[in-house]
């Protein structure tokens, strides 16, 4: 089985390594891929959920996922608690296992043939993902799905934002939220765009390198996936410095920061 595990550790973090030893003692011939989300960015978490739950891949997958801000309770906590364990099935057979929070599955919701509630504690520890989790994942991914609790309602989860910054990649590039195809705006047209509380003239344009040198582009981007239907794709706005650095010329801004297109 192919495991993707995403979680908001940090990049480098031994964290990492303690749950991928915990999820190979459960499934011990599988191949684990890492995953490094923001601190408590369930919007960048639930958006790599999908762009690789929803993508071409090994027919045994299982995603993984812990972003768990705590932010379902501002009272203080009992045992460690958070917001609770939930299994996904998506369209394609793709497991998905992780915690319920925030955005986390708001960008595979519709996408899910079963959506459930796991019957694990969540409680007993401050790393659940360590500790109380990895024997429920490893359950589903062997096929055993006696911890399936009550089924999770969709309209419970929240839809995604569709104007926040949603990753920046290690080329500076803005991967937004924004739906491609909810600009409607001709190649080469000028448009202002703020991302937090930066400006910037840019050139809309159907391809980020069908622009100069030194020029940010507004384009649809590399991220995306089908419709649930599976008869046209969804893209996302990306912005792309050529020959710079998007996210230098706008502050540096974090993930979930508004971006506002101005045409």
């Amino acid at each position: 089985m192919f495991i993707t595990l995403i979680a908001d550790y940090g990049n480098g973090d031994p964290a990492f390594a303690e749950v991928t030893q915990r999820l190979l003692t459960e499934l011990p011939h599988s191949l684990i891929n890492l995953v490094s989300a923001p601190a408590f960015s369930t919007l960048a978490t639930g958006f790599w959920i999908a762009q690789l739950g929803l993508n071409i891949g090994p027919e045994e997958r299982l995603i993984y996922h812990n972003c768990a801000p705590r932010q379902d309770d501002k009272q203080a906590r009992r045992d460690n608690e958070g917001e609770g364990l939930t299994y996904a099935l998506l369209s394609n057979n793709v497991k998905v296992v992780g915690v319920n929070a925030g955005y986390t599955l708001s960008f595979i919701k519709d996408y899910a043939q079963v959506l459930h509630i796991v019957k694990v504690s969540r409680g007993g520890s401050q790393f659940r993902s360590r500790d109380v989790f990895p024997s429920a994942a490893g359950a589903i991914g062997r096929g055993d799905l006696s911890v399936l609790g009550e089924v999770l309602n969709k309209s419970d989860i929240p839809d995604a934002p569709s104007d926040r910054v949603a990753w920046i990649d290690g080329y500076g590039n803005i991967k937004t939220t924004i739906p491609a195809d909810s600009i409607n705006l001709k190649p080469e047209a000028k448009v202002i765009i703020r991302v937090g509380d930066v400006v910037s003239d840019a050139v809309y344009s159907d391809g980020s390198f069908k622009v100069a040198e030194g020029t940010l582009a507004f384009a649809p981007g590399s991220s995306g996936w089908l419709t649930p239907d599976g008869t046209r794709p969804i893209r996302w706005m990306e912005l792309f410095l050529r020959g710079g650095n998007a996210w230098e010329r706008f502050g540096k801004p974090r993930v979930n920061q508004l971006v506002t297109c101005i045409g």
